[in-house]
């Protein structure tokens, strides 16, 4: 197995419209724009790379998996924050009147796995997660 420091990854997802892309991750989400072209855009996503190209054909289909109860999209992307920063990205998206496929709550309540989540589409059918464990050194436990 290959083990190093942490790195940051890099994604690439599609999108339809870079002008919309441009108010959803930048004006929205509040991400650093990085470099660009006419066809794509990378963003600064918790210091991880991930870059919207463009296809104007692009209409995100997704699957729903159970979880806790919840369909879960699939697929979706997002990152693990710390428990304070979930919490306030949560209460600035509430107040954004962002859609949530799924509300911000506490996924696992007492049990190893008890952690932060919610889901919401991008606005070209892409579903992200953001979510936080109560406790860090959890993120891996087998149940």
């Amino acid at each position: 197995m290959i083990t190093s420091n942490l790195q940051p990854f890099h994604l690439a997802i599609l999108v339809n419209n870079l002008k919309n892309a441009k108010e959803f991750y930048g004006d929205l989400m509040g991400f650093k724009e990085g470099r660009s072209s006419e066809k794509w855009i990378d963003w600064d996503f918790f210091g991880h790379q991930l870059v919207t190209h463009l296809n104007p054909d692009y209409n995100g289909k997704n699957f729903f998996n159970s979880v806790d109860g919840h369909g879960v999209p699939v697929p979706h992307f997002g990152v693990v924050l710390t428990w304070e920063n979930w919490q306030i990205l949560a209460e600035r998206l509430q107040n954004k009147n962002i859609k949530f496929v799924i509300e911000p709550y506490i996924r696992f309540k007492d049990q190893v796995g008890e952690q932060a989540t919610m889901f919401f589409y991008d606005p070209f059918g892409n579903a992200l997660e953001f979510k936080a464990f109560k406790d860090i050194s959890k993120l891996f436990v087998k149940y």
